[in-house]
């Protein structure tokens, strides 16, 4: 996300460094909404999205812990940033224990607190890239870890046996699409023997029992060549 898209709630009761905050931030791209006590911070929070909070420790009405607090028991995620004429290190613990990603001490400058920001920022967006070495599908109202070898349904979670994960992978793989059976044999069993096959046959319709937790998902026998994972939208 752009800068210029990020929208910034801060909460500052001390009207001209708020106004100040508020005119540097939004120099520099920042769509920012300024407070001048917690509870007003909140109520706003309440009515609008925003992705990042700057919020000072010390208010009225609602002090900035108190503020956290609450927006983490809606947000565990949006990034916080408090601001604090303290340098107490109690404070900056009971901070970071509500959740904090940083703090940064008054007086400060503009462009350190910029510095913060965009470090915070990035560091949010790295946590959100997705680990190349971890397989995960999306399947309907079914998640599929192939890690951990785990289905879930909205009701109950599945650990799978290794062939079934394999061969759930493969079709995962090949949504939509027919699987030919040769080919997930001579992968997953080695060979595409007889004894292999109701083997497989098996396997197939114990996935097709756990899939059925998704009435749009259909695992079907395509006659003469293989299965099809059908997701019907």
């Amino acid at each position: 996300m752009e800068e210029n898209q990020f929208k910034v709630l801060l909460a500052e009761d001390d009207k001209n460094l708020g106004t100040i905050l508020s005119s540097y931030l939004n120099a520099k791209g920042f769509n920012t909404s300024l407070c001048i006590n917690g509870q007003e911070a909140f109520d706003l929070y309440k009515k609008d999205r925003f992705d990042f909070c700057i919020i000072d420790v010390m208010m009225p009405v609602k002090d900035g812990f108190t503020l956290a607090r609450e927006i983490r028991m809606i947000d565990k995620k949006i990034p916080i940033l408090f601001l604090t004429a303290k340098s107490m290190q109690e404070d900056k613990i009971r901070g970071f224990e509500l959740g904090a990603d940083d703090y940064i001490t008054k007086p400060f400058s503009m462009e350190e607190l910029l510095l913060r920001m965009r470090a915070i920022i990035r560091r949010a967006a790295e946590s959100k890239l997705p680990d190349p070495n971890k397989i995960y599908y999306e399947l309907g109202k079914l998640s599929f870890d192939y890690n951990r070898q785990i289905l879930k349904t909205p009701k109950e979670e599945f650990k799978l046996t290794s062939k079934e994960t394999e061969l759930l992978k493969m079709l995962c793989d090949n949504i939509n699409e027919v699987l030919d059976r040769s080919i997930a044999l001579k992968k997953i069993w080695q060979d595409d023997s007889y004894f292999n096959a109701r083997s497989m046959d098996v396997y197939v319709t114990k996935l097709r029992k756990y899939l059925k937790a998704d009435p749009n998902l259909e695992l079907i026998n395509v006659h003469g060549i293989g299965f099809k994972l059908v997701v019907n939208l």
